[in-house]
Order: structure tokens, then C-alpha cells, then sequence
């Protein structure tokens, strides 16, 4: 194949198809290669469905001007960002896109231009830059390939463009001391190599002719209030919250026993019952028939705070298929404030619901949510301001970049990085002190109070944190910190109760998960109460990859 001076829309276009489809050959093996040994590794499934989603954004194109097909890939892309590595990645290629704004043909000044631009971008993206990251190997690459003359063609300035993410890959574990311990390359890093190489091929004329994955559908919950009616029966009570101060004058706040709260719920009937005290305020949630009960009771030794009470039955939703990327556009309401949260688990994902989430972004561990999953979740609430709990570290900046997208309502990201920190902020939050700020900064508080416990298994041999770490061994971690390495669930389960930081902690709630048992549950209970003057709840959380996830508060 002859080389060709400069590149037009259409072969950018081929390119990074591509470049899409090599990716999508060796998602596995990104998969892999991440750090922690836990089966939750999605990197490489994160970037092939981000750049898919731009991928499938041209089909509506069909022209030679460069600078259309990249504002129409990065517009996809955008949209479909998954992961701290997918945002990453869209936010490279809309830095392409405005470097390229306004050229119909891109040689070799523009591609520097452009590729330094999507760099740059990147970079701006992230809050606190990590070297040893799919960012190095994009920079180096790009600072790299700098260097070849303007009068080459594009073929010699990808040849040494590759050779420079080949170099910067093999870096990472020296820039990045948790690489090296683990002994892989980043993960993300080696993602954008082979979208790399995949765009490179197509420049030779050597291309993988298979094609992208297109969105498929997928399902989604719709309200059922307009259901309930005059003829409906009350099936399954009310989700009944309240936040309660004790005071002096009808208890001994300081004293009071939450048990003889609790006793007294179950004397009701009362079920999912979680109910703790924190100072001389209780905390309760309850599933009961007889909300005005517990709320009797409750003013029998304080004044209520907060209450929150919700019909179930109008909350038990039928199911429709909807095409996720699509965008929705249903009617405004005028509600004021909603939350929006990110949940695995069916047992988590109803406990969210019940807590006061108006919707819940399913975030299964390997399939991260997009931004458009997000923007169709901030048009289901309807609301003036949203708040956003993404509750995993890997989807903070895609919700980010949903909120920047979105333009009918003021979003608010919270930063939550667990489901535990996500489970506080829902548990205490509380919109009447109407003022944006004021509500963010107690939805941070109560994030930023918590510590989160995770027990799960390794998928293969490894050192980290100076433990060495055996396929099948049960590992617990404090946040991504490993404190305890067990041959047994329980036995790692309880070695991180006895090491998490408990300090001026009052609760302990187990999030069971399906690897977990009642069996397991009562054992675990038994240790925190043996060794701890804590409280013990659970909940089946029914969340895959984690057998126990430990609420810390």
C-alpha cells in the first residue's frame, strides 16, 4: 500500500474502527492485568465499550473531513465512558478533536497538534494525575513522536508513535511501585496500545475486517405509582426512616439503650430493621405496616430529625427493555432534589432504594455504567438538583463527565468511592436544610466517616502488600489497602474486623454476598461481638466478587 501525505475523515475513520476491533480481540488480557488479585479487572471491557460507543457514533458519518469524524467519535465516546481508564480515554480523543477543529486533512504538524492537545485533555481530566497510568504512555508517545519531521508521512509518524507506547508501557511498573510488586504493566496502558496498533494496521492496509459490537438492550425500571389505586392491596408496608435526637427531658440520652429500640420494632412486625445510635442521635430504618408506631415510639424519647416514609408497594417497579443508549426524553416535573446512586447487588440495590436513592445505576463490578447510563438515569428523576453517589472509585469520573454533559438539571457528584460510603451518605441524608452546599457537605461527612471492609477471593498467585498471595486464598481490604490473607472466608473476614481502624466507630453492618451463607453471617457476628463493643447487623446484599462488604461506622 502506497503512503498517503495526509489523512482525511475516512481513513481516521478506518483507523480508529480499527483500532476498536484489536482492542475488543485482547479486552481479556487487559482484564487480566489488574493490580489487585479479585475478579473484578474490567479495564479492558471498559475501553472497548467507550470506544465502541464512539465507533458506532459514525455510522451517522460519512465524509473526508477529519475534523467531522472526530468530533462525531469523541461525541460517542463521551457519552459511552466507562471507567477511570474509559473516561480517560474519551477525554484523549475530544483533546484530538479540538486540535483538529477546523482541518479537513491532517498531516504530520496536525497530528502532533492534535495528539499533544488529547494529552493535554487527559491530563485535565484527572484530578490528581498518576504517573505509571495509561496517561504516561499517552504522553511519552506523544512526546516521543514530536520528533519526526513535518515532511514525513503518516505512516513513518505512527511507526515511531507505537514504538513509544511500546517503551512507556514497559515503564509503568517503575513509575508505579504497586506494578511492580505485582509484576504487570497497567492495564489501561496496555488498552491504548492496542487501540494503537489496531489504528496502525489500517494505516498499512493490514487491518482485522471484523467489526465492533454495537449497544444492545438492556433492562431498566420504571416507577409504578400511577398503579396504585383505590382497588390495589398494600402488599409490602412501608419503608419507614427516621433520624431521631434523644433528649434529656423523655430519656437519658447519653444512656439510652438502641436495643430497647429495636425490641420494639420487632414486637411491631418490624423487618429490615437498622437502627444504631451515634451521640445521642438513632438512626433507624425499618420496613413496617405501622409506620405511626415507630414514629409514636419515637417521640416517646426525643424529637424526629428527619423522617422519610414510602409506600413499597408503589416502589415494587415492572420491568421494560429499553435501548440504554438512547436518549430519553420524558416529562419535566418539579421536584427539587433527587439522588441518584451507583449499586451491585439486587439486596444492595433495594436497600439503596429504601434509604431514599430515586434511582440506581446498576454497577456490576465488569460492566461499568456510561455516561449515557447516567444521563438517562438524571432524566428518569427529573429533578432541579441531583446529587450523585457513584460509590466506586472507577466510575467517579464518569459520572463527572455525565454531569458536565448534561445541561436540564444542576448535578452534584459526590465523591463515594465504596458502596459502604455510599450506604452512610443515603442513610443520613436529609434535603431541609435546602441549600445546595449544605446537603453536599453533609452527604461528604458522612462519606468521609466511614471505613469499608471487602472480603473476597484471589484468582492467582501474587504479592502485594508484602503478603504473598495464593489463587484461592480469601483476601480482606480496608478500602485498596490488604489487611488480612486467609485460607478461609471466615477466617479473612475476621482478620480484617480485628485490623480496620474502629476508632469512635459504633456499628458494624455485613453486606452478605452470594458467596456467603447464614452459616458464615452468624459466625462472622459472633467474632464482632466476642472482640468488639460494636454493634452487628446484616443484610443480603446479593453482590457478586465480594463476600462480605463491612459498613464501619
Amino acid at each position: 500500500m502506497a503512503a498517503i501525505n495526509k489523512l482525511d475523515g475516512y481513513a481516521f475513520a478506518d483507523m480508529v474502527k480499527s483500532g476498536a476491533v484489536n482492542l475488543r480481540n485482547n479486552a481479556q488480557t487487559v482484564n487480566e492485568l489488574n493490580v489487585f488479585p479479585i475478579p473484578d479487572g474490567d479495564t479492558g471491557e471498559n475501553m472497548a465499550r467507550t470506544i465502541e460507543g464512539g465507533i458506532n457514533a459514525l455510522a451517522a458519518v460519512n465524509s473526508g473531513d477529519i475534523s467531522a469524524v472526530a468530533a462525531e467519535l469523541a461525541h460517542g465516546m463521551l457519552l459511552s465512558a466507562r471507567g477511570n481508564s474509559g473516561v480517560i480515554l474519551s477525554q484523549f480523543f475530544e483533546g484530538v478533536r479540538r486540535g483538529l477543529e477546523g482541518v479537513k486533512q491532517a498531516g504530520i504538524k496536525e497530528l502532533k497538534a492534535a495528539f499533544a492537545a488529547g494529552v493535554k485533555q487527559a491530563y485535565a481530566a484527572v484530578v490528581q494525575p498518576t504517573e505509571g497510568t495509561i496517561l504516561t504512555v499517552m504522553r511519552e508517545a506523544a512526546e516521543g513522536a514530536s520528533k519526526v519531521g513535518d515532511d514525513q508521512t503518516p505512516d513513518k509518524y505512527f511507526a515511531v508513535f507505537i514504538d513509544e507506547t511500546y517503551a512507556a508501557l514497559d515503564r509503568t511498573p517503575e513509575l508505579l511501585p504497586v506494578l511492580k510488586e505485582s509484576g504487570v504493566i497497567d492495564s489501561g496502558g496496555a488498552g491504548f496500545v492496542y487501540i494503537v496498533e489496531g489504528m496502525n494496521r489500517a494505516l498499512l492496509g493490514t487491518a482485522d475486517s471484523a467489526s465492533v459490537g454495537h449497544a444492545h438492550a438492556e433492562v431498566a425500571a420504571t416507577t409504578g405509582a400511577d398503579n396504585f389505586d383505590e382497588n390495589s392491596e398494600m402488599k409490602f408496608g412501608y419503608c419507614t426512616e427516621v433520624i431521631v435526637q434523644l433528649t434529656n427531658n423523655k430519656t437519658d440520652a447519653v444512656g439510652y439503650d438502641v436495643k430497647t429500640l429495636i425490641s420494639y420494632l420487632e414486637s411491631i412486625g418490624g423487618d429490615s430493621i437498622v437502627a444504631f445510635k451515634t451521640g445521642t442521635r438513632i438512626k433507624v430504618h425499618v420496613h413496617t405496616f405501622e409506620p405511626n408506631k415507630v414514629l409514636g415510639y419515637c417521640l416517646t424519647v426525643g424529637e424526629l430529625v428527619a423522617v422519610k416514609v414510602e409506600n413499597m408497594s408503589v416502589q415494587h417497579t415492572e420491568v421494560v427493555v429499553r435501548n440504554r443508549f438512547v436518549r430519553q426524553t420524558p416529562k419535566r416535573t418539579e421536584r427539587k432534589y433527587a439522588c441518584v446512586a451507583v449499586a451491585d447487588g439486587d439486596g444492595i440495590i433495594e436497600q439503596f432504594k429504601s434509604l431514599g436513592a430515586d434511582y440506581v445505576v446498576d454497577g456490576k463490578q465488569t460492566m461499568n455504567p456510561s455516561a449515557q447510563d447516567f444521563i438517562a438515569a438524571f432524566d428518569e428523576v427529573n429533578a432541579q438538583v441531583i446529587f450523585v453517589l457513584p460509590n466506586n472509585a472507577n466510575i467517579i469520573l464518569t459520572a463527572k463527565q455525565a454531569a458536565e454533559l448534561y445541561d436540564k438539571s444542576q448535578v452534584v457528584v459526590i465523591g463515594s468511592k465504596t458502596l459502604a460510603e455510599g450506604y452512610s451518605a443515603l442513610s443520613m441524608h436529609d434535603y431541609s436544610a435546602d441549600d445546595v452546599e449544605k446537603i453536599k457537605a453533609a452527604f461528604e461527612e458522612a462519606v468521609s466517616t466511614v471505613e469499608t471492609g471487602l472480603v473476597t477471593y484471589a484468582v492467582r498467585d501474587s504479592h502485594v502488600g508484602g503478603m504473598n498471595v495464593k489463587k484461592g486464598d480469601f483476601l480482606g481490604f480496608a478500602g485498596k489497602e490488604l489487611l488480612a490473607c486467609n485460607g478461609s472466608m471466615i477466617g479473612a473476614a475476621c482478620d480484617l474486623i480485628d485490623k480496620i481502624d474502629k476508632t469512635d466507630k459504633a456499628v458494624i453492618i455485613a453486606m452478605r454476598g452470594k458467596g456467603a451463607t447464614d452459616e458464615d453471617v452468624a459466625k462472622v457476628a459472633a467474632h464482632v461481638r466476642k472482640t468488639t463493643d460494636l454493634e452487628f447487623y446484616d443484610f443480603d446484599g446479593g453482590q457478586d466478587v465480594y463476600s462480605f462488604i463491612f459498613v464501619v461506622e
